[in-house]
């Protein structure tokens, strides 16, 4: 039976188009996709991530534990702030990525994606083993909103008991939100500015309620997950799932960035030999150059061979042309290079571009 959030019913009386997501029913839209997308762009929208989870690991060696399954260094994190990050298996391959929060030196949370939930809780645990940590599933208790737009600390502040300005991108704090405790961070998933607000779900109807009416003169709507897909393939942000899997490697992608060689973690191994033997293929972000909308799983084409192929792709409703992610050849993954798109058995010109392809002021 699939699972619903705390906000269901509203999204029912908003009359939102609702589709299972991983298991969840989710609104996929409210009003139209690319309307949502650009009161995000424009404005502000409002998502219920509920179905997201976090993982709350706390105890003596929870830096410990959280540096073994995660190739990214956290030593230097200060509390209070948040790092993306990926965890791999033995073999180097991808199993998800993740957000780390550290709240103080034995108490932290990963938040992961809503597919893989269980199976990221049972791989924290089962590496825990013989160190002094507590993991704690926080999904059945939190409820996750998503205020993101240019207004949105605007709209924020107005019922915030802290000084939002204060805040930077990837920081988070817990205040009061209209009363209620959250814990709320600067971040998103759109490419714009926002906050992610966490919070008990006994408080999702009101919290709901006084987010609209806090961002009703700010043009506030609520966004379904059409519009979140859109916003996130503009700013170069990956799909777990889609954009990566457990076929592929962290060097395949941009998430490269995140390894750090000088600690131990699990797959380091794998990813040393596969670094020092070479990369076949590699995940760019490219746009069309003529007309046409590219999907997942798109041919690439180079003189007719087959080269590679997408795995995100859509028309930017902000840039008015076709974009997309996939994997290519690594002789043909630096930027400027072109080739083609089979779309829909039409090969397209198409050429690689620096990612994110769009990125706020």
């Amino acid at each position: 039976m699939a699972k619903r959030t705390a906000f269901y019913e509203i999204h029912k009386s908003l009359s939102a188009t609702i589709t299972d997501f991983h298991g969840w029913e989710l609104p996929v839209y409210y009003s139209t996709p690319i309307a949502e997308h650009n009161a995000v762009r424009q404005k502000l929208g409002l998502f219920d991530v509920s179905h997201m989870g976090a993982i709350q690991v706390t105890g003596k060696d929870s830096e410990k534990l959280l540096q073994k399954v995660i190739p990214r260094d956290l030593s230097e994190m200060k509390d209070g702030k948040m790092h993306l990050g990926l965890m791999c298996n033995e073999a180097g391959k991808m199993l998800d990525d993740l957000v780390v929060y550290k709240f103080g030196e034995e108490k932290f949370w990963t938040v992961v994606n809503a597919g893989l939930y269980e199976s990221n809780l049972d791989w924290i645990k089962r590496h825990a083993q013989g160190m002094e940590v507590e993991i704690t599933s926080m999904r059945e208790q939190t409820a996750k909103l998503d205020l993101q737009g240019p207004l949105a600390e605007k709209a924020l502040q107005k019922i915030a008991e802290g000084n939002l300005a204060e805040m930077k991108f990837y920081n988070f704090s817990e205040m009061k939100i209209a009363g209620i405790d959250c814990v709320v961070s600067r971040s998103g998933y759109t490419g714009e500015d926002g906050f992610e607000l966490y919070f008990g779900q006994g408080n999702a109807k009101l919290l709901w309620e006084k987010l609209i009416d806090a961002g009703k003169e700010f043009g506030v709507i609520p966004c379904g997950l059409a519009a979140r897909d859109s916003l996130r393939l503009e700013a170069g942000m990956l799909l777990s799932g889609q954009d990566f899997d457990e076929k592929r490697t962290p060097l395949e992608s941009p998430y490269a960035k995140f390894v750090s060689w000088d600690k131990e973690f699990v797959g380091k191994e794998a990813l040393e030999k596969q670094r020092d033997s070479g990369i076949e293929e590699k995940l760019v972000g490219f746009e069309l150059i003529e007309r046409g909308i590219p999907r997942h799983d798109c041919e690439f084409l180079k003189d007719g061979k087959k080269v590679g192929a997408t795995t995100s792709g859509s028309f930017s409703p902000t840039l008015k042309k076709g974009i997309g992610l996939g994997y290519i050849g690594e002789g043909l993954s630096f930027v400027g290079s072109e080739f083609k798109v089979n779309v829909r058995g039409k090969p397209i010109a198409a050429k690689v571009v620096k990612l994110p392809f769009y990125r706020r002021e």
